[in-house]
């Protein structure tokens, strides 16, 4: 399917099937790696890339949490971003970049060497789901989300993605499209690869920080309730609250605000009034039709 795109891998555009590693790489099987995953979108201007700088400066924060080394800049990375979207004249797509030990290592676990990067274009198909405004379904899992005492959470690391697989496999067998995670602590934390939402008498509310992605799609909603009006708070909650909410909804990269219609055996009036707002205004943002957020987009 991207046989004929470029890829930026080690500073050389090559070809996507051509990016491989060894099975026996530190990064595969020791799990070392990290990676962003953002919005490109086309603008009065040409493409752009949605909130990339911060997204980089998590990046910088996952390779600092777990001692890594990444051999680029900032940026050098946005530049190399900027390249691969022009080469392969991406239009509305992702930007997945992975930054891993390629290294062999079939005993050794602590490398000390700086960290191989490789930049994907992933053009938008039906597959991808991007800006999908369909409710989605969602059940609480019966896995909890890892401790922030046994790895950094913090952190956008692979490893930590088998976490969600079996939430979100959990919820697949039982018939839902994803699932939402209590922490060990027994607290509300995310869902398998998303920020979780609830609105409760008009109060947009979400799990705090601590335990919990340092989502950027988290945050830009976050960004938006007040300049909208809406009333927001980081609060700590028992699952039992997306029992009694009035609306529900997720927040990830590809869909910014995504309206969940069914919690367990609760029907929801999806999407519910705050989150139809907040719909039409990211909309509006991602068009390039609200000023006051222009900043979120770097030209590329």
């Amino acid at each position: 399917m991207f046989e004929d795109l470029l890829v930026w891998y080690n500073g050389k555009l090559v070809p996507w099937k051509t990016v491989t590693i060894p099975v026996l790489s530190h990064g595969f099987s020791r799990a070392s790696a990290v990676f962003e995953i953002f919005g490109i979108h086309v603008g009065p201007d040409g493409p752009a890339a949605f909130r990339m700088d911060q997204h980089f400066k998590r990046l910088m924060r996952s390779v600092e949490l777990l001692e890594m080394e990444l051999p680029y800049t900032e940026d050098e990375l946005a530049e190399a971003v900027a390249e691969t979207v022009r080469v392969n004249n991406l239009g509305r797509g992702v930007i997945k970049l992975m930054a891993f030990w390629g290294e062999e290592a079939v005993i050794k676990l602590v490398l000390e060497g700086k960290l191989d990067v490789a930049i994907f274009p992933v053009p938008d198909t039906p597959d991808l789901h991007l800006d999908s405004s369909e409710p989605i379904s969602a059940c609480l899992s019966k896995w909890r989300k890892i401790h922030p005492e046994t790895v950094p959470v913090e952190a956008k690391a692979c490893s930590n993605y088998l976490n969600g697989y079996l939430a979100r496999k959990d919820a697949k067998n039982r018939g839902f499209d994803t699932a939402v995670m209590a922490g060990t602590d027994g607290f509300l934390a995310e869902g398998s690869t998303e920020s979780i939402f609830l609105v409760k008498d008009d109060v947009l509310k979400v799990p705090p920080l601590g335990r919990v992605l340092n989502s950027i799609s988290r945050r830009s909603v976050l960004e938006m309730a007040p300049v909208l009006g809406i009333p927001s708070s980081e609060e700590t909650m028992l699952p039992s609250a997306l029992l009694d909410a009035d609306e529900i909804f997720s927040a990830h990269t590809g869909i910014k605000v995504s309206p969940i219609d069914r919690y367990e055996d609760r029907t929801l009036n999806a999407p519910g009034p705050i989150t139809a707002k907040l719909m039409a205004a990211m909309q509006n943002i991602l068009t390039f039709k609200d000023e006051r957020f222009l900043h979120w987009f770097q030209p590329l």
